[in-house]
């Protein structure tokens, strides 16, 4: 568990270095990344390198005992390369080239950039690779930032074509998977093949969701070609990149297939500011974050390394930390006292080995200068690097924790089912990662510990699976969900689970490979205008257990087979009656099928029961109040602006008082982890 921070030298008289190191040092951080942003500083013209500053920097922070993280500057081109290749700028959506001035500026599919970003990886690796304070690699940074990871112009395109020819081999195989018949949009050879954009209205929801897959397949080809040059240069030292909170354009468990550890950068504030939330909850955590959007997304990076054997996961740290005040939500309060302490103890406790704030100093001029750091522009100290300080202290004080734990609950993530709702999201409340959120919300507020995974992954150890909508299913789905419950899972089915194959054409008839295991059909489906809510009637034996019950949105009408149980049926009179929550009894487990698509406490009053059944540890939680075990020892947060009395006697453990945003370590006895 150590702390870091974000430091860019180049920005910064060369005097005030050996300090800020020492500063660094003194308030107990370990490492320091660099590097990132700076290739028009490593290499001012065509191959000519300027290394001395860094050398110096990086010289400088390892005899100050600090760690560095190396980051490969490919996010930032320099003009010189620009002017070179014009071609590798970017063409957005709109047809529009995306100019030189900022950052990102580059296509992932041009391969003479790829072997631009590959060359001044080598280079840097040759020189920093067993440099004793280079401690990890981070390539790149923020892949996809400010929507580029799909663009749409004549390099995307004439890669997008040959992905497709690698992908079905034939073009009749392309016409039937995406069923070009319809709309005469059939194709005579891969070079007639368009890319889905631009259209006057939508494309072919196949092509769609193909061109979702291969930008993604672009950015981690991308990444694989910088590693490829790392790895051998600088052994031992980890590689890892940076995501985004909420971030769809790139499969994080693709990317994490290669990285050491996974980072990513979180911005509770900021995330807060741009989310779909209700006004009225933007209000309430306007300077704290919501406890579960950033707590999701660190759940979300955790699970997108596949774990070694025998251990829960692998390394996730949060590379950049919010400190203080952001630049670039539509508004950017500054955060409440103690919330980047809070924020830093929520990571660790849900397993991050490392958190690093971003920045060490704010910026005095260029975009981000209205960005907090731990010091302000003046070098004079922010709150935020009290905070930290403070944070480093607490954590210098802990036990040594016992092993990390895997959460109770095994939440699935398959991001086909985010491009999927992108594509063809068919009523206009229906935004891709909302209904994850609420059931991941509703299992937090019960104080239970959640791994958000791909459902590839082995689902054996967990006795509740919850997969809130596996629209895109497979008979791969239905055997790993098959497995877990051979295990004597609960497995939970959400609303549009086996909509669609992996072509996106419908299942005929829905759910398709996950019938057998749910012992029901989908029927019809309502969507719901938003703001519009509905109310189900609850059957035996969940008559006075879901009630009342709610839903909003969507709502798949159930048919059940014989032998499925009806837990609840709809109340709304233009459907009044249909089956909307079926049980059906599968190996030793049982499959729980909501069609609806369950407002918030719902969920928790369903999951809550099922997680009782199966002998985990319920214990509903104050407001703005949650409990982290990941990390081996519990923590209590509290998010409000009212200290909270938590009575965690239920599980064994202690009544706490937690102040308004702090935290509270405690200790609960193994029975409470179920």
């Amino acid at each position: 568990m150590q702390l870091g921070v974000c430091y860019y030298p180049e920005h910064w008289p060369e005097t005030t270095w050996a300090e800020d190191a020492a500063r660094m040092r003194a308030i107990g951080l370990t490492w320091v990344r660099v590097g990132e942003f700076a290739w028009s500083e490593l290499e001012p013209e065509p191959g000519r390198y300027d290394w001395g500053w860094l050398d110096r920097a990086i010289d400088g922070l390892g005899a100050a005992g600090l760690r560095v993280v190396l980051g490969t500057p490919s996010a930032t081109p320099p003009k010189w390369l620009v002017d070179r290749m014009p071609d590798m700028l970017p063409i957005g959506r709109d047809g529009r080239v995306r100019g030189f001035g900022s950052r990102r500026h580059y296509d992932f599919s041009h391969e003479g950039y790829r072997d631009e970003a590959a060359r001044m990886a080598a280079a840097m690796a040759e020189r920093y690779g067993r440099h004793d304070a280079v401690g990890a690699w981070q390539v790149d940074n923020e892949y996809g930032c400010h929507d580029t990871a799909r663009t749409a112009g004549p390099v995307a395109l004439a890669a997008f074509r040959r992905w497709l020819a690698s992908r079905y081999g034939t073009i009749d195989a392309l016409n039937e998977a995406w069923w070009t018949r319809f709309w005469s949009m059939r194709y005579r050879s891969f070079e007639e093949v368009e890319l889905p954009l631009g259209a006057v209205t939508e494309a072919a929801p196949g092509a769609r969701l193909d061109y979702a897959r291969f930008a993604s397949e672009a950015v981690v080809a991308f990444h694989r070609r910088q590693a490829d040059e790392i790895r051998p240069r600088s052994p031992g030292r980890p590689i890892t990149h940076n995501g985004m909170l909420f971030f769809t354009d790139l499969d994080a468990h693709a990317l994490g297939r290669e990285l050491d550890a996974i980072t990513w950068d979180s911005y509770p504030l900021g995330m807060l500011e741009e989310s779909p939330l209700p006004d009225e909850v933007k209000r309430r955590y306007a300077r704290t974050g919501h406890p579960d959007l950033v707590a999701f997304n660190h759940d979300v990076y955790r699970g997108a390394l596949a774990p070694e054997p025998g251990a829960p996961y692998r390394p996730f740290w949060v590379m950049e930390q919010q400190p203080g005040q952001v630049n670039w939500a539509p508004t950017n309060p500054l955060p409440a006292p103690g919330a980047v302490r809070l924020w830093t103890h929520q990571a660790i406790a849900h397993g991050a080995e490392v958190v690093s704030y971003f920045r060490w100093r704010a910026a005095q001029g260029a975009q981000e200068h209205l960005h907090a750091g731990l010091l302000r522009h003046d070098r004079t100290p922010d709150r935020a690097l009290l905070e930290a300080e403070s944070a480093a202290r607490d954590l210098a004080a802990q036990p040594e924790p016992p092993a990390r734990r895997r959460g109770h609950v095994a939440l699935l993530l398959d991001y086909e089912d985010l491009w999927a709702a992108q594509i063809q999201p068919h009523a206009a409340g229906w935004r891709e990662w909302l209904v994850w959120v609420e059931v991941y919300g509703a299992l937090r507020a019960l104080a239970l510990d959640v791994d958000v995974v791909p459902p590839d992954r082995d689902l054996t150890p967990y006795a509740l699976v919850v997969a809130p909508s596996a629209t895109i299913a497979d008979d791969a789905l239905a055997a790993s969900l098959r497995r877990a419950l051979d295990a004597g899972a609960r497995v939970v089915l959400g609303p549009r689970s086996g909509a669609y194959r992996r072509d996106m054409v419908v299942h005929a008839p829905a759910p398709g490979p996950l019938a057998e295991l749910s012992g029901a059909r989908v029927g019809r489906v309502d969507t719901m205008r938003p703001g519009t809510t509905g109310a189900l009637s609850a059957r035996e034996p969940m008559l006075g257990v879901l009630e009342p019950a709610g839903y909003h949105t969507w709502a798949d009408l159930l048919e059940p087979e014989a032998g499925t149980e009806v837990w609840a049926t709809y109340a709304e009179h233009a459907y009044a009656g249909e089956a909307a929550i079926t049980m059906r009894p599968q190996s030793a487990g049982m499959v729980v099928t909501s069609g609806a698509w369950l407002d918030g406490a719902t969920w928790a009053r369903l999951l809550g029961t099922l997680a009782l059944q199966a002998g985990l540890p319920v214990l509903p939680l104050p407001d703005d109040v949650r409990l982290s075990r990941h990390a081996g020892r519990p923590l209590l947060q509290n998010f409000g602006s009212e200290t909270a009395q938590v009575d965690l006697r239920p599980i064994g453990g202690p009544l706490v008082e937690v102040p308004p945003v702090d935290v509270a370590w405690v200790d609960l006895p193994e029975t409470a982890d179920g």
